[in-house]
């Protein structure tokens, strides 16, 4: 039975109002001829019997919230209690925080049930008291921070926090009903949004006449601005939704992500809530209006599923062509670059650039990622998004997995409620529309990382970790160490040397080897932990090792990093031993040992070929520094052994050793002389143009310059015809070789003479790295070049350049 509030009768009509104090108070009706107020009347009574049910609705609802308010406090009192002892479970400092300012919101709103029934609404006292709310929610964050720490460092906290019992004043309910502590903090900050939904719901069946509009109207209005002033500060994640049987549906996780929908790229907006995933697409804004979506499809979290490769019969991701993206970091350096010239010189068009830097960066979104991460409902349905790494892709797979944790049962939307559901998503969405700030900046040069070792982990396991650092806003796979095998605490100590190209952010990867292997190249390990650090400018910017530990799940990494900036990087360091290789010119070099290639070249390209060409990622994955200072200083030293060191190292080092001697050469293989010329000609609009210039420049170059680059040029080629395996594709291998083999000199580099100052993705050095990028890749795209011996009689290259 639902408490009457105030009862009427035919023969009172007296009207209800708020005394200023908040009681209830009756007036006498006013006189006048019945019959002529008689159908007035009637309307003005069913307005109130309504009104009625609305506020008996009300105080039921303030009954369960001062229930939920309750058993928060229950814990409160013996955990302060232990915190005095010698064995606290929590410091009082921590307690203070987790329930701050709990007892006086349950101290507002505790009142007997008699005092209950005769009060318009406790929402009157919740306007009075919006200081202790505002309070409450400035500290929310925090306190459900500490809370979740405190779980983890203590696991009968935790099952504290789990199991908290709320009493249940319903007939047939669960006298002890679980919550957990987070679901408990979430309560007050939810009444916050519930009491303007009341108040604008009791505002409705309130009648125009009635002496109590006013006040409510005011307290609509106080109630409104408090909450949108809440909503600006407030994570948009903890809003609520109000959905069927009264549980709350917080926003978790939100993200723009690729659909593939029968072989075509559909950019979409993906909400993970507490109870279902919601994919929809932003709608193109018309007259004005704000943004909107169109909900595509929702699964409850109770039906999903992840499907694998092999249980899927989608079609193959398809492969955009890396010239295209390429293009595309063109198009974004050169728009960023105008956005800074604009805000030096104040310009007017600062709109314009912008809208077109997030029209561009979209596109890109839409075309880099090729990583499938599928997911289906219990009925078989499917869904297959791309996503750039393994790490979004398990971050995904975590949430979901963590939240089918709490027993959702499956269910459906009406049409109106996804439509509510789906109109919500303006508000609750997290991430920005552009998805790069123009004013951020990345670090050019070269980072070194030393993996030490692992503890916390439970079992023992084959270990290994890669490192991804991020360009152009989605991450690339850099570094793997060895596999460390049947231990707990693996020690890898392991350094290497990782390109960074407007990256700030590193990401670690544990995995555990598993003997499954698939022909794609796809990875098919377990993934233990992960974890990742933003790489600080000024941080990274001295010369000594910075240690640091990423913690995730229970597992602690440490490392060390070191930065070099590409300002330094490029310094040319010429060899003081002209009896070595390394930083020899490399005419000397093969004229010493009386052969055309280097020997350096020539070996490491057989050992690479011999068992390193359907390895994924070869030469763009880093080395372990070690090994490669330890070949070297092998290949300077005309160590007699270094072939059988080579066949015994993992190849991803001799990769890094060849990439190091070309890096390490007092002038870069193209030549300092003919730099400028490549860049220019490779800018060339008419193909055979370029063609000629191009051919007639490279054959221009020194004999032993030349003779080495074709035959490195051999070797790439090859590299690339595994490209369905390694993943290694013409531009990728250009991407990697092109900024070693072509280098300014020091008096035409374009980046800063301070190397203090970071250099920002969209500085003109990006361009510039773009440009030596084109033109490796222009020499690995065309099917023939002439030989040294036929290029005098070859009637193609007559023209002078």
């Amino acid at each position: 039975m639902q408490p009457d509030v105030v009862s009427y009768t035919d023969d009172s009509l007296s009207s209800p109002r708020l005394h200023p104090k908040g009681r209830i108070i009756r007036e006498p009706p006013s006189s006048g001829s019945l019959e002529s107020t008689k159908s007035s009347e009637l309307d003005v009574e069913k307005g109130l019997e309504m009104r009625k049910w609305v506020l008996s609705g009300i105080l039921a609802s303030e009954e369960a919230y001062l229930s939920h308010l309750e058993a928060l406090l229950l814990p409160m009192k013996p955990l302060k209690a232990a915190a005095t002892t010698s064995q606290p479970m929590l410091t009082l400092q921590q307690i203070e925080t987790i329930f701050f300012k709990v007892p006086e919101l349950h101290e507002i709103h505790t009142f007997d049930v008699v005092e209950l029934m005769v009060q318009l609404w406790d929402g009157c006292t919740f306007i009075i008291q919006l200081g202790v709310y505002r309070a409450f929610v400035d500290n929310y964050k925090v306190a459900v921070e500490t809370a979740e720490k405190c779980c983890q460092a203590n696991s009968q906290f935790a099952e504290i926090s789990e199991n908290l019992k709320v009493k249940s004043a319903k007939e047939g309910k669960d006298q002890n009903a679980k919550n957990s502590l987070e679901t408990l903090l979430y309560k007050p900050v939810d009444r916050v949004t519930r009491s303007t939904l009341v108040l604008h719901d009791l505002l409705k069946h309130t009648p125009s006449s009635h002496p109590d509009l006013p006040l409510l109207q005011d307290a609509l209005r106080i109630s409104q601005n408090f909450l949108s002033s809440i909503n600006e500060e407030i994570t948009p994640r903890r809003q609520s939704m109000t959905v069927k049987k009264g549980e709350n549906r917080q926003l978790l996780r939100d993200q723009f992500m690729v659909e593939l929908v029968e072989g075509a790229r559909k950019l979409r907006h993906v909400f993970l809530f507490t109870d279902l995933l919601l994919c929809a697409k932003l709608k193109k804004q018309t007259g004005g209006k704000g943004q909107q979506y169109d909900c595509k499809w929702y699964i409850p979290l109770a039906d999903v599923t992840f499907q694998t490769i092999d249980e899927s019969e989608s079609s193959p991701v398809p492969q955009i062509p890396e010239e295209e993206l390429d293009a595309m970091k063109v198009k974004i350096s050169q728009i960023k670059n105008e956005i800074q010239r604009e805000k030096v010189d104040k310009g007017k068009v600062l709109d314009r650039l912008r809208k077109k830097l997030c029209e561009q960066e979209s596109l890109l979104l839409l075309i880099s990622p090729c990583m499938a991460f599928r997911v289906s409902n219990r009925n078989g349905k499917g869904y297959t998004f791309l996503i750039s790494s393994d790490y979004e892709r398990e971050e995904w797979r975590e949430i979901i997995r963590e939240q089918q944790k709490k027993c959702f049962k499956s269910f459906s939307l009406t049409s109106l409620e996804l439509q509510m559901l789906t109109n919500s998503c303006v508000k609750l969405q997290t991430v920005h529309n552009c998805l790069f700030d123009d004013e951020s900046t990345g670090l050019y040069g070269f980072l070194n990382v030393i993996v030490h070792s692992a503890t916390g982990l439970k079992q023992s396991l084959n270990l290994y970790c890669t490192l991804e650092v991020d360009s152009f806003g989605y991450f690339v796979n850099k570094a793997k160490t060895r596999v460390y095998r049947d231990t707990t605490e693996p020690n890898w100590n392991e350094e290497f040397e990782i390109e960074l190209e407007g990256s700030q952010t590193l990401r670690l990867l544990c995995y555990s080897k598993v003997k499954q292997c698939r022909d794609d190249g796809e990875n098919m390990d377990r993934i233990m932990a992960k974890g990742q650090i933003q790489l600080d400018p000024q941080s990274l910017q001295g010369k000594d090792w910075q240690r640091t530990v990423i913690s995730m799940n229970g597992i602690e990494v440490k490392l060390s990093m070191r930065f070099t900036s590409r300002e330094f990087s490029l310094k040319r360091m010429p060899s003081r031993k002209q009896s070595g290789v390394f930083g020899v010119k490399i005419g000397a070099v093969t004229k010493r040992e009386h052969s055309k290639v280097p020997l350096i070249v020539r070996q490491c390209v057989e050992e690479i070929e011999r068992r390193g060409m359907e390895e994924v990622g070869i030469y763009r994955v880093s080395g372990v520094a070690t090994d490669i200072q330890a070949l070297k200083a092998a290949f300077d030293s005309n160590n007699k052994d270094v072939s059988v060191m080579m066949s015994e190292m993992d190849v991803n080092a001799i990769a890094g050793t060849l990439k190091l001697y070309f890096r390490e050469l007092p002038e870069p293989l193209f030549t300092d002389e003919l730099y400028a010329n490549f860049t220019e000609g490779i800018a060339l609009s008419d193909s055979v143009a370029k063609e000629s210039c191009m051919l007639n420049l490279l054959l221009s170059l020194p004999e032993p310059n030349l003779l080495t680059f074709l035959f490195l040029l051999d070797h790439l080629k090859r590299v690339a015809e595994n490209e369905i395996v390694n993943k290694m594709s013409f531009h990728n291998l250009a991407t990697v070789f092109g900024p070693t083999l072509l280098r300014p000199s020091e008096k035409d580099s374009k980046i800063p003479a301070n190397p203090t100052q970071p250099i920002s993705m969209s500085d003109s050095w990006s361009l510039e790295v773009m440009s030596q990028v084109q033109v490796l890749l222009y020499f690995l795209q065309l099917e023939a070049i002439p030989t040294p011996d036929s290029k005098r009689q070859s009637m193609l290259f007559s023209t002078e350049v």
